[in-house]
Parts: structure tokens; sequence; C-alpha cells
């Protein structure tokens, strides 16, 4: 196959990437409920910041924590760190104080950029003042935390605490830089350069920072946006994935790109959203997760709403799922992935005109400049087409290592550069990628083995269902069964046993799961569900109860 050429988007600087947008269009680069900015704006207001980051003492290597609801300011921060050389962290929302004491220690970050959210939401700064209590009596110009010994300064980007530098008084300092002393910085960075360390919760561990650099964002951004979404400057990108996930970073690079405007959902709010997708004239949706999309789906101004123009929507789920929302809105074309942090976001991306069988079945063929393999976990031996085994792959986009964490990174990553992703898959012969589940997520029912996303894609087609997640949970008979945590649709009621019902005889009664508990909140790190809270906090129910062994389940079919 022949090799693409390499335009500069894809060799170039997160900074320099900016400035070449800003001096070639001057349309919208970013659009957020609360602000938007042009290329050029965008461009100034990064300077503006990097002065001052700059005389606040961040230089090449330093690394800036940014706390923020997802805006415009938080995008500012993120470019003016890039141009000085120095590596942003973008820092989890959704941590509290444990996890972020750990995670500003762990990062030795030097300036930490905050600002409380919207109404009703977290306020960063008064969380950081509880991390931090001992900030409210010194001099917020020259920190000492004994949690956090890097940290010099600790920014309130939208008001005051004791402790805490004021926007004002942050941003007063960038007069006493010239922007020659940024640019002749940002002229120094190069492509493999480390630009962003982000933290990773997984779903079972302590957050793992991945080490990212210049060439894998702005790169990967350019051909996941241009080769797979197919877009130009002509089009307007929504996202609703949060600015500290890589799902927002990167399409946000990528966009930039594509000289593009990118429209962030902001605070996730279906009407709000909706309201966007409408006046934005949005043309590529990226929901990601059913979970914000469905929301978007069922609400009530929905039936009214014209959202004709959206020509492509990017959502994981499964194959079913996917079906029912190709059917739902089919002036759309629906695809799917799979991605990683570890990998920059996406690894494969089916094209928008590929046959709908291929955006439906399969998560598409790897992007283009990466590498993935399929190997038997056990051997190590690279499976056949068609044959279901561990995901690996390596190329620009993969992550240089876990910061501070070598053995961590020595697992994850072979001699030979292939990151061991511990998901299943299989590749068919025409390219395309097959999911199985994680390597982790298999149960082992009676000895047998069950994949949870198998019980998870039947379960979506009843009708009362929107959400299905499955774990096993432990059984004196069965070693472990499958439990089923549900989220229902709009008025919808379902019992333990209409969900069982439905299973028997239709699926292995051994898939069949043996408790439903319904949810209407999920245990979050990121955008992931947190399977392993679910599954202790119904163990702990089961111990209360002093239940060992699940019930028994009569296996022969209602319709026979």
């Amino acid at each position: 196959m022949t090799a693409q050429p390499r335009l500069w988007i894809e060799a170039t600087t997160i900074g320099d990437l900016v400035d070449r947008a800003a001096a070639e269009v001057d349309g919208d680069a970013l659009v957020f409920p609360d602000g938007r900015a042009t290329y050029a704006e965008l461009a100034v207001a990064s300077d503006t910041w990097a002065r001052a980051l700059c005389a606040w003492g961040v230089g090449p290597g330093d690394t800036v924590g940014i706390l923020m609801p997802n805006c415009l300011d938080f995008a500012v921060a993120f470019v003016a760190t890039a141009k000085l050389g120095a590596v942003a962290v973008p820092v989890n929302a959704r941590f509290k104080a444990h996890e972020l004491a750990h995670v500003i220690g762990h990062a030795d970050i030097r300036v930490l950029v905050a600002a409380a959210g919207p109404e009703g939401t977290v306020d960063f700064p008064a969380l950081l003042a509880d991390v931090f209590a001992d900030a409210a009596e010194q001099d917020p110009r020259a920190l000492r935390l004994a949690g956090a010994p890097a940290l010099r300064q600790i920014v309130h980007a939208n008001g005051a605490r004791p402790g805490q530098l004021t926007r004002e008084v942050f941003l007063a300092r960038a007069a006493e830089v010239e922007i020659d002393e940024v640019r002749i910085l940002q002229q120094r960075v190069r492509i493999r350069d480390v630009a962003m360390l982000m933290y990773t919760s997984g779903t079972t561990a302590r957050p793992k920072g991945c080490l990212l650099t210049h060439e894998s964002l702005v790169r990967h951004g350019a051909t996941v946006i241009r080769d797979r979404f197919r877009m130009t400057a002509d089009d307007r990108f929504w996202d609703a994935l949060p600015l500290f996930h890589i799902g927002g970073i990167t399409p946000m690079l990528g966009c930039i790109g594509a000289r593009a405007a990118f429209c962030h959902a902001g605070h996730f709010d279906p009407a709000v959203s909706l309201r966007m997708l409408q006046e934005e004239r949005i043309t590529v949706a990226y929901p990601a997760f059913d979970l914000i999309w469905l929301a978007i789906l069922g609400h009530p101004d929905y039936a009214a709403a014209d959202l004709s123009r959206i020509r492509l929507v990017m959502s994981i789920t499964t194959p079913e799922r996917l079906r029912d929302l190709q059917r739902r809105t089919p002036h759309a074309a629906y695809v799917t992935s799979f991605g990683a942090t570890e990998c920059s976001s996406h690894l494969t991306l089916p094209l928008p005109d590929a046959l709908e069988e291929v955006r439906m079945s399969t998560l598409g063929p790897v992007v283009p400049g990466m590498e993935m393999r399929i190997v038997d976990p056990e051997t190590g031996w690279i499976c056949e087409p068609g044959e279901v085994g561990e995901i690996l792959f390596r190329g620009y986009a993969r992550f240089e290592g876990y910061y501070k964490e070598p053995e961590l990174t020595a697992q994850a990553i072979d001699a030979d550069g292939w990151f061991h992703t511990q998901d299943l898959g299989a590749i068919r012969e025409d390219g395309n990628l097959l999911y199985s589940g994680r390597l982790k997520d298999m149960l082992k029912v009676g000895g047998e083995n069950v994949a949870a996303i198998e019980i998870e894609d039947y379960l979506v087609r009843h009708p009362a269902v929107n959400i299905a997640v499955v774990t096993g949970v432990r059984d004196a008979r069965y070693d472990e069964v499958p439990a089923a945590f549900v989220q229902l649709a709009p008025g919808a009621t379902l019992t333990q046993e209409e969900l069982i019902a439905f299973c028997v005889g239709r699926i292995a009664t051994f898939k069949v799961p043996r408790y439903l508990r319904l949810r209407d909140e999920w245990p979050m790190s990121g955008t992931k569900i947190q399977k392993f809270v679910l599954r202790e906090e119904l163990e702990t129910e089961l111990d209360a109860a002093g239940i060992e062994e699940a019930p028994r389940i009569d296996s022969r079919s209602p319709a026979s």
C-alpha cells in the first residue's frame, strides 16, 4: 500500500498548528455554550497566557495543570502551555479530594489553573482549597505545599480565594514578557516532545499518567478528522466528551488542522446540546457514547428539532444499539470505533461511506500510520484472520509510557514497541476489527467462558432497556454468574423475572443474568462505567442479605 504524503499539519507542533490556522482563516475555531473564539482570537489569547505562564516561571518541560469545566479558557491554557514547550496536565474533573491530591503531586504540577463551573456544578477552586488547606495562609505568588512540593501557584480563573491568584493578577504579568521570548521557546519545541500528561483512570486501578507527544496529538487528530471523518473547513464538529479526556483534546486539534469549527457541549445538558446542534449547524456529531446520544434523542424537544445537516455520528456502542440508532436517524451515517488514551484516541474507525454492514458490525480498519495485530494472550502467537486474541498496536500515536511508572510501562509495551491493550478482538479478512470485550471482562460461569459484551448486546434488544452493563458476581454454585445493571427507557418498567424470561431459550442458560439492578446514574471513570464498583456494590448487598447462591433458572424456552 502506498504511504500517504506527510502534510505539514501532521508534522507540526500544537502552537504552530494554531498560529498557522490563524494566518489562513478567520472563521470560528472554538465554540462553547459560554463563549467562542475565531482562529485569530485563539492565537492571540494563547500568546497572552503563554507570556503570563512564562512570567510566573513556567518553561520547557514544566507541567501546568488545568482543572476547569469545559470552556474556552481550558483550550487557551492548553495551547499556551504547548507554545512554551511545557506539558499540559488536564485534570479529571470527576476526581475527588484524594485523587486530586495524588495526581497534582504525582505530576509535579508547577502552576495549576482552575475555575468554578456553572451554577449547580463543581467549584474546583473551592475543592482545591479543601485539598490544600495550607495554601490559604500562604502568599499565592510562591506556595510551599506539603502535599504538592512542585506547585508554586494556583490560579482562580473566574473568582478569588485565599492562597489563589486571581485571573487579573496572573495575566497582568504577561506584560513582563515580550512575545519574541515566547516565539523563541515555541521554535525550540520538537514534534516528538511530550505535550500532554493525561491521567487515565481505567476501571480498576489508580490513575496512570500517559505521556503524549505533539506529533501523536496533532498528526493523529489530523488523520482521524481528515481521513476518517472526511472533514473540511466547511464542517462544524460537535463534541460531548470532556476536555480532560482524549476524546476532547484530539478532535479539537484535528478540527484546527482541518480549519473546521470545534463546538463543545460544555457541561452536558440534553436541551442545551440539542439547541447547539441546530443553531451551530453541526455536520459531524461526536457523542462518543450512547449514554449521551440517547439522552438527546429521548429529549421532548427532539421530535421538532432539525438535525438534517448532520452527516456523520460517532458513538461507541453495541452493534444492535448502533443499528437501532441508524434506523432512528437514517440521514446520518453512524460509525463506531476502538481507541484508547494510550493511542491518542482512535486506533480504528470505519469510513463514512463504508458499507452499512461494515459500519454496524465492525470497528473499522486501523487508521493510517498505525499498526495493529491480534495475538494469543497465552502464547503471543499472531492470530489468523477471524481468530480472537488480544489487540496490540504501535506507531506514531502510541504514548511514550506511564509517567514515573517504568515497571508498568515495561509490562504494557513489549520490546518490539507493541502496546498490549488487554482488549480482545479479531481482524476480519477485509481488515476490519471485531471487538470481543476486555481480557479481564470475561466471566467464568461454571467453567464456561462468557463475554460480558455479548450479553449486553442481547439485552439492549429489549424495548425497555436503554443501557445494559453486565458484570460477574461471585456464586457458591457456579463460581460467578452474570448480573445486569440496566438504565430503562423513559417511562419503561422491567422486573428481574421479565428480564430472565426475555433471555431464557434465546441465549445459553449460563449467559442469562441472575440478578437485575436498575440504575439512573453510573459510577464513572472519565467516560467509562466502572464495572468493578457495580460488582462490589452488588456483592456487598448479597453478603448483607446472606445470599451465596443465585436463583436457579428453568432453561426451558417460554416460547416452546
